[in-house]
């Protein structure tokens, strides 16, 4: 049974205040009517995590995206809409002029999760990259307003530069999952094996390599700084939080000496409120 759009907006807007996201501290400095939009895209982006994280077969996950995927297809065509999600995520789409490619996209990035646990190149790495977190911010961009379509390859920086630190956060959990997300290419190239990095070994070889990495992101968020400039003036307080807190993860990262196998680094409750305070006094 569907459900309408008005209770859809309800639905989304308590998943995005239940989980206390990076994303969701970033909301609180946006108009209504954009918050409203961006807790709806955060709840997508959610949705289909938890349907790719629900199972532990991967070929379980593949059928339930794949679902997922013929069910937002619907929606978005003026369909029927049965998932709680899906009345409003149709609305901001209509509503905001969203390119619906940018959806699929997001959703082929979450389905390579389930077939790939190795990236051979920087190249074949970008392609994920792009599709699981630069497709997010070109979805969110028609949200916040722009004028210029440099806009469009500074969000596609700001997604990269995002992922990117995500991924060196999270080098011992997706070990865990069997995963490794950092460039075969680059591992040979400072001389650390995969094992080194399954087993949690922090060489010496492994922190340069690290070092790399994080000099790469760095780049990627040198790129993306001036969208700040390029997006309407009532959501720049916005994106300047989301850029700060994913940065600051990075700092931090490398405060630690890529100390990434001795627990999840990331930013306290109260340094993200720092962030959006500052934004605010701004």
């Amino acid at each position: 049974m569907s459900i309408g759009v008005e209770e859809s907006y309800r639905y989304c807007r308590r998943l995005a205040r239940r989980t206390g996201s990076n994303f969701y501290y970033s909301f609180y400095v946006l108009p209504a009517a954009k918050r409203e939009a961006m807790c709806v895209i955060y709840a997508f982006m959610r949705r289909s995590d938890d349907i790719a994280d629900g199972v532990a077969n991967p070929a379980l996950a593949l059928e339930g995206l794949r679902k997922w995927r013929g069910e937002v297809a619907a929606a978005f065509a003026n369909g029927p809409a049965r998932e709680a999600i899906l009345p409003a995520a149709a609305d901001v789409v209509r509503r905001f002029q969203i390119p619906t490619r940018h959806f699929l996209e997001l959703l082929d990035g979450t389905e390579m999760d389930q077939t790939t646990s190795r990236y051979a190149t920087f190249a074949d790495l970008y392609r994920y990259c792009y599709r699981v977190a630069s497709c997010v911010g070109l979805i969110v961009l028609p949200i916040f307003g722009y004028a210029s379509d440099e806009a469009l390859e500074r969000g596609e920086a700001c997604g990269i530069a995002f992922q990117l630190t995500n991924i060196l956060r999270d080098v011992a959990e997706d070990a865990r999952l069997g995963r490794i997300y950092l460039p075969l290419e680059d591992l040979r190239r400072f001389g650390v094996s995969e094992d080194d990095i399954m087993s949690s070994r922090a060489t010496p070889q492994f922190v340069e390599l690290m070092r790399f990495e994080a000099g790469r992101a760095r780049e990627y968020y040198a790129k993306a700084r001036p969208l700040v400039g390029l997006i309407n003036r009532d959501s720049r307080r916005t994106l300047g939080v989301m850029i700060d807190i994913y940065e600051g993860i990075l700092d931090k990262i490398e405060r630690s000496d890529f100390a990434v196998f001795d627990g999840k680094i990331k930013l306290s409750g109260a340094e993200k409120w720092g962030v959006v305070l500052k934004h605010l006094w701004r």
